[in-house]
């Protein structure tokens, strides 16, 4: 069985809404792993994996059933159960493990996970930054961060996404915040189609992926 871990994260008006949101219906994203993640991941070695704002668990199953151990991280006990449904439905319980945590304030193990993943995570900065350099801390070596989000440019370029320009980012603010933590493999701003009852809409992701050295 999958096993769920409550690190008993506070009440909290903001995690009431996402537990509002994840309640509202089955599944507020797809169940299908996101395409960026599929495309630059495909090719890795299945080992430890790490996702870090992992929601509903899509992205986490995906790699558990290519063979990855992963640990999936949200502050949403109602995105976990669900993950955690979803997980056993698909015949990978046990090789997902969710838990439950604030990741402003929560520290993953040092150099212990082949692949950390953050996906469409938006904080303000002063709080960002820091759960990106403790991400990057929990990367062994020879292994692989990938961050995507909604970079800057949405707001006047892109379709949907947040509308606070202050909880959106862009690759030469991830690289920095990284330091010399880990080697950039790839940093820029890449358009991804957005279906949309009044058709094809382009919205602006960023996307840095980078690996700690053997």
């Amino acid at each position: 069985m999958t096993q769920q871990h409550d690190t008993r994260v506070p009440a909290s008006p903001e995690r009431d809404h996402w537990n509002e949101r994840y309640a509202a219906k089955e599944f507020i994203w797809s169940v299908q792993a996101n395409a960026f993640l599929v495309a630059e991941t495909t090719d890795l070695p299945a080992g430890r994996a790490l996702d870090l704002a992992a929601g509903e668990g899509r992205n986490a199953i995906w790699l558990a059933e290519r063979g990855w151990q992963v640990r999936a991280v949200d502050f949403s006990e109602i995105a976990a159960e669900k993950g955690q449904r979803l997980a056993e439905s698909r015949g990978v319980g046990e090789r997902v493990e969710f838990e439950v945590a604030d990741l402003r304030v929560y520290t993953p193990p040092a150099a212990s996970f082949d692949l950390v993943i953050l996906m469409y995570l938006h904080l303000p900065h002063d709080a960002l930054f820091p759960v990106l350099a403790r991400a990057a801390d929990a990367v062994a070596p020879g292994g692989t961060f990938l961050l995507l989000g909604h970079d800057a440019s949405n707001l006047e370029h892109g379709h949907g996404g947040p509308q606070n320009p202050a909880v959106l980012y862009t690759p030469e603010q991830i690289v920095g915040t990284l330091g010399d933590r880990l080697e950039i493999e790839q940093a820029g701003v890449f358009d991804r189609p957005v279906d949309t009852p009044a058709g094809t809409r382009i919205a602006k992701d960023c996307l840095v992926r980078a690996r700690r050295a053997d």
